[in-house]
């Protein structure tokens, strides 16, 4: 069974950082790749970042590109996104998800709030 467990949410302050960690079992992490999304009461889920297996390749929303950094741990099944310089648009629940399996997997997610 797949399991996803998102961490290291909270409240910071605009020009903050976070380090969010998603801990996933029950597929074979080292295969796939990984997806970081968020979303906002009222809106669709946002793409924020994409790494592939071997990390050799990532992307990034437009919106977070240069502020946040996706990366991965093949050894500990960890997925993570460094973000950097928040802003108050960044607040959001933040999902991780692994992409091409047969079925859409999500995990309970972890809230993130850039406030003063």
């Amino acid at each position: 069974q797949v399991q996803l467990v998102e961490s290291g949410g909270g409240l910071v302050q605009p020009g903050g950082s976070l380090r969010l960690s998603c801990a996933a079992s029950g597929f074979t992490f080292s295969s796939t790749t990984m997806r970081w999304y968020r979303q906002t009461p009222g809106k669709q889920r946002e793409l924020v970042a994409s790494i592939t297996s071997t990390s050799d390749s990532t992307n990034y929303a437009d919106s977070v590109k240069g502020r946040f950094t996706i990366s991965r741990d093949n050894a500990k099944n960890t997925v993570f996104l460094q973000m950097n310089s928040l802003k108050p648009e960044d607040t959001a629940v933040y999902y991780c998800r692994p992409f091409g399996l047969s079925t859409i997997y999500w995990g309970q997610g972890t809230q993130v709030t850039v406030s003063s």
